[in-house]
């Protein structure tokens, strides 16, 4: 087991994660705690079970649903910017989604539908309230017409994945064939959201969604190791791939979303869950929401931007 550290870390944190890699939960782990200018890093593990190759400060990771207040942030700019607006039908950007059918039943067939009561907004697609996403119960992928469908249309709603071969306008063009799961507004689901909005973003701001994040959010911040692809050098930094069997409780390693698919830029930039990054980097983008959007006296996001991502925006119910 490594161990590198800046300054004391917390003994207590540690001790936890250091037990969860000597119980084979995890092969390393890497965690930063930031108050003010002291920054203490712990790298544990290692970057593969069975793997010599220590756990880095600079250890490059798929970070996910990570991506989500990033996109976020980037939305909230072109806000500010007026080129789209929170209560805004997305209908003028995506026109595939105009004039939605919603289905009667979750688990009905895809054409015992009801029109929509009124249209999806950027707000619905910030909140995961846009009427379809990931479905947990009764389990997380059940037989619904609706998941069949989207699967049959290679709409795949994780990380970067060969199986991934549509542009945004050829995803969105397949997903517009799918009707809603709920209506607009309806109820919160986790996912789906965030993938359309990384469409709409980037016709709203007329670049790809990797270009404005460089541009808007990256390079203002210093993050170098963040994108939706990286460089055959950086690749090196990325570790092996797992997922958990949910059957066997035990993690597997993945033959997707392997250090070279990494180098190359996807065809479909995953607003929900694409991008790789360092933990400096994210340090430096949740610093920035920290200071309510200025970076070394620059403001990039206003404070009310700010607040408004980092409010509660659902119902009790």
């Amino acid at each position: 087991m490594t161990r590198s550290t800046t300054k004391t870390g917390s003994g207590r944190l540690h001790e936890a994660m250091a037990a969860r890699v000597a119980k084979a939960e995890l092969p390393g782990i890497v965690t930063l705690v930031a108050r003010g200018e002291d920054v203490q890093v712990d790298a544990i593990g290692a970057m593969a079970f069975g793997s010599n190759e220590p756990m880095r400060r600079d250890t490059i990771f798929r970070i996910t649903s990570m991506t989500k207040p990033i996109l976020a942030a980037a939305t909230m700019m072109l806000i500010e910017d007026r080129k789209v607006a929170l209560d805004e039908p997305v209908d003028r950007l995506l026109p595939e989604l105009a004039h939605r059918r919603v289905l009667k039943r979750i688990d009905g067939p895809l054409d015992d539908t009801v029109p929509a009561r009124r249209p999806i907004t950027v707000e619905d697609l910030l909140t995961f309230r846009m009427g379809h996403g990931l479905i947990f119960e009764p389990t997380f992928d059940p037989p619904y017409p609706i998941i069949t469908a989207a699967r049959d249309l290679e709409l795949v709603m994780g990380p970067p994945d060969p199986r991934t071969p549509h542009n945004p306008d050829e995803w969105l063009k397949r997903f517009g064939t799918l009707p809603l799961m709920y209506q607009p507004g309806e109820r919160w689901q986790y996912n789906t959201g965030s993938l359309v909005l990384g469409v709409l973003i980037a016709r709203a701001s007329r670049q790809p969604l990797g270009e404005l994040f460089r541009v808007r959010i990256f390079e203002p911040l210093g993050m170098k190791d963040t994108g939706f692809s990286i460089s055959a050098e950086q690749s090196r930094r990325l570790p092996s791939y797992y997922q958990t069997n949910f059957q066997t409780g035990k993690l597997e390693l993945q033959t997707v979303s392997g250090p070279s698919e990494w180098t190359k830029a996807p065809a479909f930039p995953s607003g929900a869950a694409g991008l790789v990054s360092t933990i400096d980097d994210y340090l430096a983008f949740a610093r920035l929401l920290l200071s309510e959007g200025l970076h070394k006296d620059k403001r990039l996001l206003s404070q009310r931007s700010v607040r408004l991502m980092t409010t509660n925006h659902l119902t009790p119910e």
